[in-house]
């Protein structure tokens, strides 16, 4: 793994270094120069106060130039360019994750559990850092879905369900059966949950990541749906048919580049059409799989309706129903937001697929 070098200091190691050289950093620089010094690929070492590294990294993000409304070429770059140049300021780890700055919290419970224990001199970016702490006041305090009546605590790197039209679709569409469902990319549970809630006597979910898998297991535990509920560490779907099986996909092709964005971005839509492709596998002769699914590709240009109308029916599929439900996230009542305009006409979908 590469070093970071600082003239003068030992040599820190890092987690994900961007950058092989860095310069020391403290309270007297400006947001601009820091600015120009990320901008020309060098990494800042803050020695500095810990608040005034947060007040620093605030700065530096107001002065990167916005993208020009409703471009998404132009938006995603600029989240590309953004995280890119936020995470060259690093604060500086001692062994047992212990910050040696001014003021700064205690951040060893949160770091162990992510990145397991520090025994070296260590440096982390700071927007990595306050991504660990937030996702650790997440896990510890939970998010309240008001389908379930409950809360759900999302762990690091697991997209939390913040957005609540997708679960009330699944909350409200009427089932078919009640014996047995899956639910494909579980992520926190969320829907396992929702099923089991509604009176599914087993429902298996599935996820490829073992945080999830983690994550959704502890929470269906926690719920008290452990005995009627398993999670599969698996790529789509468990052995077996069943007459319900549910997917949320993520909405939009594209790279993903950091462990959330593997729950919005698909590439090359490649877990939207294997879910299509093999659900009709999966389920029983008079079944229905759930497709829940923003159009917010459709919008942004990136995937057409008549596409998507094409995958189902190459799959063996047609459409018995399709509910929809309107966003309800600040994002899509935000003017300011690059993509206003695709948010506001956004639609979430619950599609009801049976073998054609």
């Amino acid at each position: 793994m590469p070093h970071l070098v600082v003239p003068g200091e030992p040599d820190r190691r890092l987690f994900s270094p961007p950058s092989r050289h860095a310069v020391v950093a403290d309270d007297r620089l400006s947001a601009d120069a820091a600015l120009r010094t990320v901008s020309a690929g060098a990494a800042l070492l803050w020695r500095g106060g810990y608040p005034a590294a947060r007040r620093l990294l605030d700065a530096v993000n107001r002065r990167i130039p916005a993208p020009p409304p409703d471009d998404y070429p132009a938006y995603r770059a600029h989240r590309a360019r953004r995280a890119r140049l936020l995470s060259l300021l690093y604060v500086p780890l001692d062994p047992g994750h212990v910050v040696p700055l001014r003021r700064a919290p205690d951040v060893r419970a949160a770091c162990t559990a992510v990145h397991g224990p520090l025994e070296v001199p260590a440096a982390m970016p700071l927007r990595e850092l306050l991504g660990v702490l937030s996702a650790a006041e997440w896990r510890r305090k939970g998010l309240f879905v008001p389908a379930l009546g409950a809360r759900i605590h999302p762990h690091y790197g697991v997209f939390a369900p913040v957005r609540q039209e997708y679960v009330d679709l699944v909350a409200e569409t009427p089932l078919p059966a009640s014996a047995l469902a899956f639910d494909i990319g579980t992520g926190t549970g969320v829907l396992a949950a929702v099923l089991a809630c509604r009176g599914v006597r087993r429902v298996v979910a599935t996820d490829a990541d073992p945080r999830a898998v983690a994550c959704a297991t502890g929470n269906l535990a926690r719920l008290g749906f452990g005995e009627r509920t398993e999670v599969v560490l698996t790529d789509l779907f468990p052995p077996g048919r069943a007459p319900l099986v549910v997917g949320n996909p993520p909405w939009l092709p594209g790279r993903p580049r950091t462990p959330l964005d593997h729950a919005v971005y698909d590439p090359g839509s490649r877990m939207l059409r294997g879910f299509l492709d093999r659900a009709r596998r999966h389920l029983t002769p008079d079944g229905e799989a759930w497709l829940v699914l923003s159009d917010l590709a459709e919008h942004l240009g990136l995937r057409s309706r008549s596409e998507l109308l094409g995958w189902i029916a190459s799959a063996g599929l047609r459409v018995g129903g399709r509910t929809d439900a309107t966003p309800r996230h600040p994002r899509a009542l935000d003017p300011a937001d690059p993509l206003h305009r695709a948010r506001a006409a956004e639609v979430t979908s619950l599609w009801r697929l049976r073998p054609g």
